[in-house]
């Protein structure tokens, strides 16, 4: 792959502008993967697709596979797909990373403390952007590791016993605020939590996934569908005619669960907390405890087709791939959390527009909480046509 060629792109968000968020992802449309990747066959596509999407590698290539193995006419072909344990691992690491990195970039400068990575110094995960090699005992071992860490230097107490006294957000919010001043992400928290809880964008979750397998089938085969007849569908997607939203807080797992007002707030809090659920597991555990935690798996199509989903940090991810009749690439496409989140007409683009043309603190908090996985920056200037009336 060139190191010219432009395919991260970025997004500029515009609080108080009708046309609040500009930017896309070049190599998501016009089927720039597809071209990217096509003759490519086995590992040689998911190692790509780490090259292109580093940030959630571990994801996509985990979702690669499965999309290969779903896709390939013969069994002896189909590579190996790690074990449930290490997708957790990494997206506990992935929630780490961007507490401790991307968070405090998010917050007023007056807030911001000068040790950001001191409350990490002693976590036993690494926040290097490296490939996992780890067996499932080892990802074990360090979720274990993991957990004892919370416990020792942020929870003060086990981590299934915090859950159970800290999932409502007024209980959380208070938890936050008395540990601000110890644990930077519940400093975030705190000062985020007024301007972000009155924020309450429409909630249109991204329901693809269903305990029903039937719904499900045919909810990821209408998607397939718009994937294949669609070279753009995967820059600027919708869902049963609408945007949609994905995130930590629209896991499978949430479905059978009361429905609760989601604010900005909970949006961020999300990801806390399900640092918290995946470290809570214990090694081990009985098949029936774990297997909605994060969902994965594919689906075969028609004609050498196949689609695969991974629910990942920053919400559902899904591959779509074409073989030919050599089982090589014919075509390839991915629709990924940040064009969900990052709409021109989604929940975030509207809830932009209902800020004060100058307040950027709060759509600091809100490109938080829809979280884009390539650069997002926050202006307050735009051009004269999109001033908010």
């Amino acid at each position: 792959m060139s190191a010219s060629m432009d395919l991260a792109g970025s997004y500029t968000l515009r609080p108080g502008m009708l046309h609040s968020i500009e930017g896309h992802r070049p190599v998501m449309g016009n089927g720039a993967l597809g071209r990217l990747l096509r003759g490519q066959q086995g590992e040689a596509v998911d190692r790509m697709l780490g090259q292109v999407f580093t940030l959630c590698s571990h994801a996509h290539r985990r979702t690669a596979r499965l999309a290969l193995n779903a896709a390939h006419r013969r069994p002896d072909k189909h590579l190996p797909v790690d074990a449930p344990v290490l997708l957790w691992l990494e997206t506990a690491r992935d929630h780490l990373r961007s507490m401790a990195l991307d968070w405090p970039r998010r917050q007023p400068e007056s807030s911001i403390k000068s040790d950001l990575l001191a409350w990490l110094r002693d976590c036993p995960l690494s926040m290097n952007y490296t490939t996992s090699q780890s067996t499932p005992d080892q990802a074990w071992q360090a979720l274990t590791q993991l957990r004892h860490w919370l416990e020792k230097h942020l929870l003060g107490q086990p981590v299934g016993s915090w859950l159970i006294h800290h999932r409502e957000p007024d209980a959380l919010a208070q938890w936050c605020r008395s540990h601000a001043p110890n644990v930077s992400p519940a400093q975030s928290l705190h000062t985020w939590h007024e301007r972000a809880h009155p924020i309450k964008p429409a909630l249109r979750s991204l329901d693809v996934l269903h305990a029903d397998p039937a719904r499900q089938t045919a909810a990821l085969q209408s998607v397939a569908n718009a994937l294949a007849s669609n070279n753009n569908f995967a820059q600027h997607p919708t869902w049963l005619g609408q945007c949609a939203e994905t995130g930590p807080w629209t896991r499978l797992r949430h479905q059978k669960k009361p429905h609760t007002t989601v604010t900005a707030w909970t949006r961020l809090s999300a990801r806390w907390t399900e640092l918290m659920e995946i470290a809570a597991v214990q090694p081990h555990a009985p098949a029936h405890h774990t297997p909605d935690l994060l969902s994965s798996g594919a689906l075969h199509l028609d004609e050498d087709q196949a689609i695969a989903w991974c629910e990942m940090a920053r919400g559902l991810l899904l591959h779509w791939v074409q073989l030919d009749d050599h089982g090589r690439v014919a075509d390839y496409r991915v629709v990924a959390p940040t064009e969900w989140n990052f709409h021109p007409q989604g929940a975030l683009a509207q809830a932009l527009t209902t800020l004060a043309p100058h307040d950027a603190p709060s759509a600091l908090a809100l490109a938080a909480a829809f979280d884009a996985c390539v650069e997002c920056k926050v202006t307050t200037q735009a051009p004269t046509e999109n001033k908010h009336a």
